[in-house]
């Protein structure tokens, strides 16, 4: 490990590089603020993220892992070690646009990218940043884990958007998947519903099987479901309805679980209206394992930079990302940055898109752009370091998901 010294210079010129990169990466944000696209269909954005990491010298790899919207990019030196990847997202809300900040992100992880690939040379190692498609419903990360995407990354580093003045390292999320029931019935007049088969029956059946078993379920079990397709006229029989339920779970494995459940559900709605339904899932989202050596780092950093972050209350319930398939498979943190102290102002709101482009998000994108790439030169820099992340990692991790 250098000396704290040439530490504090490398970190100074990470910080410079980034700074330098302000307007371009203000730019990026804005310009896929302007733009929304939902999952897989980022291609304005990418674009977008491509034309500023070509600008500043370096070669993007588009339709990375097999996504037509993904992208690769890497920076390294002669010496061999590890590769740490920032990972940006870009796709925004139906109807909502950036809601969730995700210009934010891309925008933060481009200028992680640019700061930490100004001294990789000097480091035994490389910088990666990883273009993550469909955060919104669509589990990117899982489809790019699947391909191989994340094979030969060691660390992933990213940053996302709060409110209300909460800045938080190290805040886990549960495991969530969304369930898709289709059932099949036969038509007729409601006049005569004995010539009928009800597929909304079923699909009530299922709401009803599910609300008598709800007081068995683990406490941290939640599932919510719509119905998606209950007919067309009160006047006759539906022969097709459908609903589609979403999953939480301390687990991805207890995900699986409750999967089987409904499956059981539909196949005794089945033999009691006499329907066939069909059963299917996205991806599932899984919970989420934090880094913890690594969020520290992203602490200390941040407070450089003049944000105090802290570390979230343990007995407070959070939503999900596919970040927590990547947490599995190797060490990462998906820390929160406040751009707004607005407590009313919540994510997935028309009033979020507003805040995510004001100069207040803008000025903490690329303050979090440095302490990433801060905390991504402490890994690369300090091999006791990475043995330090890699125990905790293997530590953390249920042996479930190692067999």
């Amino acid at each position: 490990m250098e000396n704290k010294n040439a530490m504090s210079k490398a970190k100074a010129a990470i910080v410079q590089t980034v700074e330098q990169a302000r307007e371009d990466l203000v730019q990026l944000a804005t310009s896929i603020h302007e733009n929304p696209e939902l999952g897989f269909e980022e291609f304005k954005a990418l674009d977008f993220i491509s034309g500023t990491l070509e600008k500043h010298g370096f070669t993007v790899q588009k339709g990375y892992g097999g996504l037509a919207t993904s992208f690769r990019a890497d920076a390294g030196s002669k010496e061999n070690g590890p590769t740490v990847a920032f990972l940006a997202e870009y796709d925004a809300l139906n109807g909502i646009g950036h809601g969730c900040g995700h210009n934010l992100i891309a925008a933060c992880s481009t200028g992680a990218f640019l700061g930490l690939a100004s001294v990789v040379k000097e480091l035994p190692g490389r910088v990666s940043i990883i273009g993550t498609p469909a955060e919104e419903g669509g589990a990117g990360k899982v489809k790019l884990l699947a391909n191989g995407a994340f094979d030969d990354v060691d660390f992933a580093l990213m940053m996302h958007p709060s409110g209300g003045g909460s800045n938080l390292v190290g805040r886990g999320g549960r495991a969530a998947c969304t369930v898709k029931v289709e059932f099949q019935g036969r038509g007729a007049h409601s006049s005569v519903p004995k010539n009928g088969i009800n597929a909304l029956s079923a699909v009530i059946n299922v709401f009803n099987q599910i609300d008598l078993a709800r007081p068995t379920f683990d406490p941290q079990d939640n599932i919510n479901g719509i119905i998606s397709n209950g007919g067309t006229a009160s006047n006759i029989i539906p022969a097709f309805a459908s609903c589609a339920f979403c999953l939480r779970a301390d687990t991805m494995k207890r995900i699986e679980d409750l999967i089987e459940f409904i499956k059981v559900c539909v196949a005794n709605a089945e033999r009691l209206t006499g329907a066939k339904g069909t059963v299917s899932r996205d991806d599932i989202s899984a919970e989420r394992y934090p880094s913890k050596p690594i969020c520290q780092a992203f602490k200390d950093n941040m407070a450089v930079m003049g944000i105090e972050m802290t570390w979230p209350d343990p007995k407070k319930q959070y939503g999900s990302s596919d970040i927590g398939n990547v947490s599995i498979k190797i060490p990462a943190i998906h820390d929160y940055l406040s751009i707004t102290d607005d407590k009313s102002i919540q994510a997935h709101t028309k009033e979020y898109t507003a805040a995510s482009i004001t100069p207040q998000a803008l000025d903490v994108c690329i303050k979090g752009a440095k302490g990433l790439a801060m905390t991504g030169y402490d890994i690369l820099s300090d091999r006791t370091f990475q043995e330090e992340i890699l125990k905790y990692h293997e530590e953390q991790i249920p042996e479930f998901y190692k067999q």
